[in-house]
């Protein structure tokens, strides 16, 4: 959805959509793994981890729809924009690869995602904070669940340091693009109603170093890939097929109601 420049709340809705689709589509990544995880536990706590994720980006998709105030609900937002649309962070739209990469990019995020929402939790915008505020408690076990992973298959077996370590490589590149300001945000940092991305890079650097010197695996000097997807809906080729198989019903049967 493209906000019209004279849209009353244009640069809250536009950032309200982002962290909306960030969640709906890692949600959707993580749900890939459902009867696929391998082990019983981890399908189980796959399936809790998207169903979080998803519901998290509804209640944002609830308030971006209010700020749009065109007559649109959460799944219009969800299911009929194209993937130009869509304004999610390029590290959330990565192929799951294998577990070890999976979890890498679940720890990557989901830490960046919990600095932000502990940051809307204290937006001058009411309902922002409320529903950040939830988020946070369920970041926080997405968080230790996926630290501890890593911990689990890097110190386990040289295979699983091998496979963090392809991981991490596969989608360093894709994490610069979390700390860009936006020019077109600036009135929401100013307002305190929005964190100003670039304020919580110092503390995600500190703490992923220590984390990954305590598993022995460290990225490459790779260049920050395109950092387009948030800002202008720029995204890799993964977004549009992932895509297609989360809208496929509401675009072949428009209007469907269970």
């Amino acid at each position: 959805m493209a906000t019209k420049e004279n849209t009353p709340n244009a640069a809250l809705l536009d950032y309200v959509l982002g962290v909306a689709d960030d969640s709906l589509v890692l949600g959707q990544r993580v749900s890939e793994w459902l009867g696929h995880a391998p082990a019983m536990e981890l399908d189980i706590a796959c399936s809790n981890l998207a169903l979080d994720l998803i519901g998290q980006a509804q209640l944002y998709y609830e308030y971006a729809a209010e700020l749009d105030g065109q007559g649109k609900d959460a799944d219009d937002l969800a299911y009929h924009r194209d993937a130009h649309e869509f304004r999610n962070h390029l590290l959330v739209e990565q192929t799951n690869g294998d577990f070890g990469k999976t979890v890498m990019r679940h720890y990557l995020f989901t830490l960046f995602s919990k600095m932000r929402a502990e940051g809307l939790a204290k937006s001058s915008d009411e309902k922002v904070a409320a529903i950040a505020l939830k988020s946070v408690r369920e970041l926080e076990y997405h968080l230790r669940f996926s630290s501890d992973w890593l911990r689990r298959l890097a110190l386990g077996t040289d295979e699983g340091n091998r496979r963090v370590k392809e991981g991490l490589e596969d989608l360093w590149a894709f994490t610069f693009e979390m700390f860009k300001d936006v020019e077109a945000e600036e009135s929401l940092y100013e307002a305190g109603v929005v964190p100003r991305p670039s304020s919580l890079k110092d503390a995600w650097n500190e703490q992923v170093a220590a984390l990954l010197e305590e598993i022995a695996v460290a990225p490459s000097a790779r260049k920050a890939a395109p950092t387009k997807g948030r800002v202008a809906g720029h995204h890799t080729e993964h977004l549009g097929h992932l895509l297609a198989e989360l809208q496929f019903l509401q675009r072949a049967y428009p209007g469907l109601s269970w």
